[in-house]
C-alpha cells in the first residue's frame, strides 16, 4: 500500500495555527492517530468526521487519494 500524504491537511492545520496535539484533542482522538491521518494512513469514517468537524472541511476529503496538491488546495478552498 502506497501512502499519499495529506498535505492539504497539514497546510490547513498550520494556516489555522493549530498543532497536531490541539487538533487531536479537539477531535477527541489520539495525537498519533491524527499524525497518521496527515501521513496518509487510512482513517475510519468516524475519525475523518471528527477531524473534519474541527477544521471545517468535508470529511470525504480523507478518502480522495487521487488528488494532487493543487487539487487538494482547490477542494479545501471551496468548502
Amino acid at each position: 500500500m502506497e501512502l499519499v500524504k495529506r498535505n492539504w491537511l497539514a497546510e490547513l492545520r498550520n494556516d489555522i495555527g493549530l498543532t497536531q496535539e490541539a487538533v487531536a484533542k479537539m477531535a477527541k482522538i489520539e495525537r498519533s492517530t491524527y499524525t497518521k491521518a496527515e501521513n496518509g494512513y487510512p482513517v475510519r469514517v468516524k475519525t475523518a468526521k471528527s477531524i473534519a468537524s474541527v477544521l471545517g472541511v468535508n470529511w470525504t476529503l480523507f478518502f480522495d487519494n487521487n488528488c494532487d496538491l493543487k487539487g487538494q488546495r482547490d477542494v479545501v478552498n471551496h468548502n
